[in-house]
Parts: C-alpha cells; structure tokens; sequence
C-alpha cells in the first residue's frame, strides 16, 4: 500500500508570510514543513539586550558585512551573501538585493513600522490612471489587519489616535495599544511640520507596550534591531513560530536552500528540491500543496528557475510576468543641527525603537489638483534625542570650534542631542524597466542559476525624492537649524539605489486577469492551483506604507483560504 503524504504543506521561507502561515495552518490542523535557507535563530539566546556599544568591535559600526553595525540581528546576511551573487544589467542602475539568510528573515532586523494601506492604495490606478487596481479593496482586508494587528501587537493609540487623517486607516478601538509620550525632539518636530500644515500621528510600530501572549512589555533596553530576547518587539521566530511548533503539526529545517518546485500529475505541484547548505545534498520533500514566501525576488527566482515542459519560462508563469514589476520604497533624507536644542540638561530619550511620531503623507488634494509633479506620496520618518551613542557622536565636533582636549568634550556634550534626521519614504510605481530575470551566465555556489536585476527610477520617483528634501530644509530652516546631511535638492542626487530601503515587492503580483497576474486574490497562482504565494512578490503596488503587515495580512487571509480548499478537497 502506497504511503500517504506527510506533509499537506510545503511552506519555503520563514519571514513576515512565511511565519504567519505556517502559524495559521499548524493551528487549523495542517501537517507543515517549513524550509529556510538561512541558519537557525533564537532571539531569546542570542539577542545582546543590554551590551553597550564600547564592547563591540570598532564600538559597534558598520562594516561592509554587517551594514547596520556589529550589533544587527541579522546574523549571516544583507546585501552581499558570500557564494550567493546576483547581477545587475550594466546598462541600467544598480539594485541591492537584501537576504537575511536566517530563520524569522527580516522579521528579526526590520524598522518594524506597521502602517495599513489605504482606501486609496488598493485602487490606484482607478484614481490615476498609473500602475493596476489590486483585485481586493480596503474593505476585504480590514478584518484580516484587525487579526493580524491583535496577534503581533501594534501600537499608535493614545490621545492622538482617532485623527481621522485622509488615506491612513484607523484600528478598530481596543487593537492598538498606547503610543509612548513623545520626547522634546519629536514634541519640536511635530510643532515645526504642523506650522507648516503638515499633520503628524503616532507611530504605528510592531512593540507592544502591554504583556500579551506571554510576551513581556517593552521596557526601552536597547535597540530593536539587535532583536529581542524579551518578545517585545515583534518577530516570526519569538510570536508565530514557536506556537506553531507547540501544535505538532509544524517542522521546522533550516539550511535548507529551495531551488526548484517539482510538478507531478495533473498539472500540480507534488513537493520541492532543495540543497543542504553544509553537506550540499540535494533532497527532494513532497506535500499536498506548496507556499512560497521566501520574499519577492527569491520566490520568482524559484519559480523563474522552475522549468518543465509545459513551462518552459518558469512554473505558473504563463503570463510572462513572473519577475516583473519589481518594486522599491522611494527614499531619500536629510539631517539637522537646531541650536535650540543644544546645552539641554541630560535626559533618558531611550523610548521604544524608532520614533513615537511620523508625518503621513498630507498632498493628496495637490495631486488631485495636478499641482505636483509626482502623483503618488511618501510619509516621514524622523530621528534625534539624546539616545545611546554611537561612534556617529563624533560629527558633534564638526560644530565645535574647539579643536581637541577637554574643550572639545564639553561642546560635544552640550551639543548632543541636537542633530535631527528626516527620511522620507515613498510610493514606486510599477514600471517595465525594474524585473529581475535568471542570469544565464552565473550560478552560485549551489549550482543555482542567480538572479540578474534591472532597475531605472522614474521621473515620478526622482520628482518626489526631490520633494522631500524641500520639505525637509524648509522644517529645519523654520526651527532656526542648519542642513547638515542631504542638502542637495536634485532628485536624482537624493534617491537611494533600488533596493536599498529593503522594502522589495512584486514579481508575481496579484490580479483578476491571468494574462496580466501570477496569483489570485487569495495568493493562488492562476496555473497551478496548490502552489501559492504569500510574501511581498504578490503586491501589485507598493504604497508609501511599509509593506510588513500587509504582507502579514495577506499571508493570513490566503494561509485560511487554503486550509479550506484543502478541507474541502479541493487541491
């Protein structure tokens, strides 16, 4: 007698999709495996909470292999992977291509902003005439960012919440939990951009301010991107992982580098290949269904890499779309020296991770008018405060006009705290010139054929870079400060490099047209009706919202929508 399937889902990836589907189908009773080509992570063990900087290498900086400082949680990754290279098309710009390469994925290093997409975000193209209308509307997905919000704990409540600000959604009440007071540099900052008529709102962050789930409350140790040995902060490997695993029903192999979606009868996907990155075996697993949430570019790489007979270009991808629209968050920032702020009295600025405050975007009455040369917005994100330092407090000597000695170190001290910095963050439209493509001519150390990417920024996005850095000097200038970083006014001079702001969506997008999509609107693709998708390469667009917990969102709705097909027998 023939043995029956172990598993009824292949989840590939253990990032934002990949852990909240794994976590939604061990609960519903699924048998799971999940496979992450990264090493294994445990936050609770490995998170240095309470180390300061002066007992790191070079006191914690960026290197070239840990770009966010020695103290990042990503522990084997970021833009270079050694024996893992990509390539970009010499003739077009340069694309940055972040991979974690470990379990939780970016999960455990991101900014952990956690802002809805709009009414608007969902039907851009109806509003425009740029980009495509995605096949679900805000509506659909509220009840799935109410789940999702509830789950990973999210704040932005308090006596701000409730603004009713154009295109920026509210929680229904009781989800959010209270945004922490703001601190002297943001209660500045926010009366600067309100001079301006520009509104500002509470931060909505993954940190949760209470205990819930057995996760303590933040108490402001250390920087959230070191990860998070308390579970404050949130990440699929202290939050979905674990109660997954308490089911039974999920297994979980790490180094386990997929490559390939293996098909079998009647045009369905029968399991995955993948390579042991310490032995190099290759080992093929089977299940009922397969996930692929391993972010954007990995997954079209898999199914890019995926060929048979009856696809020749990439599995489910009869479209011919598999890699396109490749998507960026638009970036660009400033920063400032605000005399006011200096000779302040010492004072613990340490709060949650990031900011307690942001400036949603507030131009959509000028775009509607055509008084903007860009149409799509970008919100603000802004930093400052007398935090723990780094070696970066060295740039206080650039406003002292004493040279060395204990001169030097008293006009350091009275000038900490007086810098500020600005990043805007943006909406990319999708364009035929940003997709990633299998580089016939490289493969990595695997064997695996890489991924070669194009990218050219529009004049949409350039325009818009340009913009925020106006914006920017304008708020520093009406609170008597100094640009001191990003001073330029050039769009092209201002925008990060694709990629850079690892916010990478697309590539296997959504849609209710299967000449023109990948998937469906439940993360199905359109040609193989047991594979799914469910990480950022499903978004048809990429609003000025960080992309995380719509990601998150997604993958839960799609995760049940699949359970049910599977109890109904129908993949």
């Amino acid at each position: 007698m023939k043995q029956p399937t172990p598993y009824d889902v292949i989840i590939v990836g253990s990032g934002a999709g990949g852990g909240m589907s794994a976590y939604v189908l061990a609960k519903k009773g699924l048998k799971v495996l999940m496979l992450e080509a990264g090493r294994d992570y445990k936050p609770e063990e490995e998170t240095p909470m309470f180390n300061t900087n002066d007992e790191a290498p070079l006191r914690g900086v960026s290197t070239p292999d840990k770009p966010f400082g020695y103290y990042d949680a990503t522990v084997d990754g970021g833009w270079t992977v050694p024996g893992e290279p990509y390539t970009s098309d010499p003739g077009g710009e340069e694309f940055l291509w972040w991979r974690p390469r470990m379990l939780g994925g970016r999960t455990n290093h991101w900014g952990r902003i956690s802002l809805r997409f709009g009414e608007y975000d969902f039907k851009p193209y109806s509003r425009d005439g740029l980009g495509v209308d995605w096949p679900i509307s805000y509506e659909e997905l509220a009840p799935w960012y109410d789940k999702t919000e509830e789950i990973v704990g999210v704040t932005g409540g308090g006596i701000y919440h409730g603004a009713n600000l154009e295109n920026t959604p509210d929680s229904p009440p009781g989800i959010l939990h209270n945004t922490p007071n703001r601190r002297l540099h943001e209660i500045m900052l926010a009366r600067g951009f309100e001079s301006m008529g520009i509104p500002v709102a509470p931060m909505r962050a993954a940190v949760i301010q209470k205990p819930m789930n057995g996760r303590a409350a933040c108490f402001y140790a250390t920087a959230c991107g070191r990860g998070c040995s308390i579970k404050a902060m949130f990440q699929t490997t202290t939050v979905l992982i674990p109660p997954a695993l308490e089911t039974g029903n999920l297994e979980v192999v790490t180094d386990a580098m997929v490559y390939t979606v293996d098909m079998g009868k009647d045009n369905r996907a029968k399991g995955v290949t993948y390579i042991d990155r310490h032995t190099g075996d290759h080992k093929t697993v089977t299940a009922n269904a397969v996930v692929l949430a391993a972010s954007a570019a990995e997954s079209a790489r898999i199914l890019l890499n995926s060929k048979t007979g009856k696809y020749p270009d990439g599995v489910a991808n009869s479209s011919g779309t598999v890699g396109k629209y490749l998507m960026d968050t638009v970036g660009a920032s400033s920063a400032g020296h605000i005399p006011i702020l200096e000779g302040m009295p010492a004072r613990n600025d340490d709060g949650m991770g990031g900011a307690h405050i942001y400036v949603p975007w507030w131009g959509y009455g000028q775009q509607a008018r055509g008084e903007l040369p860009f149409p799509r917005g970008y919100h603000v994100e802004v930093g400052g405060g007398q935090r723990m330092p780094g070696m970066g407090i060295a740039e206080l000597a650039n406003h002292s006009s004493v040279p060395f000695g204990k001169g030097l170190r008293q006009e350091m001290r009275r000038q900490y705290g007086a810098d500020i910095y600005l990043a805007g963050r943006g909406e990319m439209i999708p364009n035929d010139d940003c997709y990633a493509e299998i580089d016939s001519d490289l493969k990595d150390r695997f064997g695996i054929p890489v991924l070669r990417f194009h990218w050219k920024w529009a004049d949409y996005e350039i325009n818009q870079a340009a913009h925020m850095r106006r914006t920017f000097h304008e708020l520093i200038d009406r609170l008597g400060g100094t640009v001191t970083r990003g001073t330029g006014t050039d769009g092209r001079e201002a925008i990060a490099k694709g990629g850079e702001i690892i916010h990478e969506v697309g590539c296997a997008r959504m849609g209710a047209d299967t000449r023109t999509s990948v998937v469906n609107k439940w993360g199905q693709t359109w040609d193989v009706k047991n594979l799914f998708v469910l990480d950022g390469a499903i978004l048809p667009s990429n609003p000025d919202k960080n992309p995380t917990l719509t990601i998150m969102a997604l993958a839960m709705r799609g995760a049940t929508y699949l359970a049910d097909e599977a109890r109904k027998g129908n993949l």
